[in-house]
């Protein structure tokens, strides 16, 4: 009898250890997967920020677990001793080695670098490459966007000029839809804030500026994974237009303020004198640090909720992810088109206190 109670003793513990290690193998598993998902989408939403040399529109691995992609290369030029100019078709994607001229180039961390045949690449001790980088003027994605966005503004402006000259002074067609926004940007942002002796000679570059970053940011949304303003660069180029113009075409009223303002005492005037000219280069920096960070955080914020569906991969998370992802991609159309009108809009402040004019009395 003591016998038989020991042996199911001995059962009942190996059946509870044996459960007990499956379910610690069975947790550890999914831990690693979980962690392997989150790694993956967190590479991929890095990924997906990033310029590239080649215009991919998506990818996929076929039966055979290759991995392929749909797109299309893009024009590589390079400064290395002398012009070498290819396609990025070389690089698959950054998987191989290309050959150019007896010279070997690879991509590393988006960027192009010399190297062996074998693609090495060298690093110091804070992990930064010490391979030659030659001059880069390569088309890639974004320089490819922004042309395309700047044929698309210029076929639509002069369609809508066109029509105007042959409908006596009326748009046609795609121009109705374009001229409640013209005239939006004249009327409430540059003659307000420039005043209209001075406004008209800043409308083409209101315009400009307004239309490109409203289109840029529209196609940011789009499954084309398009990112040209969350590129520093060039919302650095966009503020620093601003600022060349505000600086250029300032009278002498605006420099007076800065360097010596009327109605302040002597010795202030020294001290605030270098405060006002930081702050020329202060506003349009704010201006560059705005449309990148918010176009930025707004993609990164809606590719995590995206990412939380293939997470949760439940009837009740995927859905509340779906849902919160579609209510937020939603909210990005308006702020695609509210970056694009507080670009303007500071723009012209700045334009308008270049060329105000002072009736100084004391």
């Amino acid at each position: 009898m003591l016998k038989n109670n020991l042996i199911k003793i001995l059962v009942f513990l190996l059946f509870v250890i044996t459960n007990t290690v499956n379910a610690q193998e069975t947790a550890e598993h999914h831990n690693s997967e979980e962690k392997d998902i989150k790694v993956e989408i967190k590479e991929y939403i890095n990924h997906h920020l990033l310029d590239s040399y080649d215009f991919s529109l998506y990818s996929y691995t076929n039966d055979e677990g290759e991995h392929k992609y749909v797109g299309f290369p893009l024009p590589v030029i390079l400064i290395d001793g002398g012009l070498k100019v290819f396609s990025s078709s070389k690089f698959h994607h950054g998987e191989t080695v290309a050959e150019v001229d007896g010279n070997y180039y690879t991509v590393f961390h988006n960027k192009i670098y010399k190297t062996d045949a074998e693609g090495t690449i060298t690093l110091d001790d804070h992990h930064h490459p010490t391979n030659v980088k030659p001059l880069d003027f390569s088309i890639t994605k974004n320089v490819a966007v922004i042309f395309l966005v700047g044929l698309l503004m210029f076929f639509m402006f002069s369609r809508m000029a066109k029509s105007y000259q042959k409908n006596n002074l009326m748009p046609l067609g795609f121009g109705r839809m374009l001229e409640p926004i013209i005239m939006y940007i004249r009327d409430d942002i540059a003659i307000p804030n420039i005043g209209k002796k001075h406004y008209k000679k800043y409308m083409s570059y209101l315009l400009t500026v307004f239309f490109f970053v409203w289109i840029i940011n529209l196609l940011g949304l789009t499954p084309l994974g398009v990112n040209v303003t969350n590129n520093i660069a060039v919302t650095f180029a966009l503020a620093l237009i601003t600022y060349l113009l505000t600086t250029f075409t300032a009278n002498k009223n605006y420099w007076k303020h800065i360097f010596w303002m009327p109605g302040v005492p002597g010795p202030m005037k020294v001290i605030l004198a270098p405060i006002e000219l930081l702050g020329t280069i202060i506003k349009p920096f704010s201006l560059m640090i705005r449309l990148y960070a918010n176009i930025t955080a707004g993609h990164i914020v809606l590719m995590s909720i995206i990412g939380l569906m293939f997470i949760f991969k439940s009837w009740i998370g995927s859905p509340l992810s779906f849902g919160l992802a579609f209510a937020l991609a939603l909210l990005e159309l308006l702020v695609s088109a509210l970056q694009a009108y507080i670009f303007t809009m500071l723009s012209a402040l700045y334009f308008g206190m270049a060329v105000e004019e002072h009736d100084d009395h004391h």
